[in-house]
């Protein structure tokens, strides 16, 4: 089954995991990642680790044009292929394949990525949680969504 560009679907949800394993500098962060590629960093996390990140991607994940929640970043990382976008909360990122993009500017890229981290944050959708405190003896940390 073909995706249409920029659809995150034909992107497993197990590579998307494996992408913010090599992208996150900590491997023993906490984080939970949603549908569309957006990873929410939890640096302090608490007891409910989906409703922390609910709240801060509800809080810091929409576009709002004209304000901070607009502004974008485009990361160049070593350890995968593709992007990540940061926007104006340092503990929100998106990745971005580099087969959902046509151009590879940071502009097109940035754009991209802002658009896939204000549609997870309108339709938010978990698909792993990464425990940091409680790894698991295979060393993964991840617990299913």
């Amino acid at each position: 089954m073909s995706h249409p560009r920029g659809s995150l679907r034909g992107m497993e949800t197990t590579a998307l995991v494996d992408a913010w394993r090599r992208l996150l500098i900590n491997p023993d962060a906490t984080w939970v990642l949603f549908e569309h590629g957006t990873c929410v960093v939890l640096t302090s996390p608490g007891e409910d680790l989906r409703a922390q990140a609910l709240d801060l991607l509800r809080e810091y994940g929409p576009i709002l044009p004209g304000s901070p929640a607009g502004d974008f970043d485009v990361i160049h990382p070593d350890s995968a292929e593709g992007w990540v976008v940061t926007g104006h909360h340092a503990d929100i990122l998106t990745y971005v394949p580099p087969e959902a993009v046509t151009e590879e500017s940071d502009l097109a890229i940035g754009l991209h990525g802002r658009d896939r981290r204000h549609r997870d944050a309108a339709d938010p959708r978990i698909v792993h949680v990464e425990d940091g405190r409680t790894a698991l003896s295979d060393g993964t940390g991840g617990t299913p969504p």
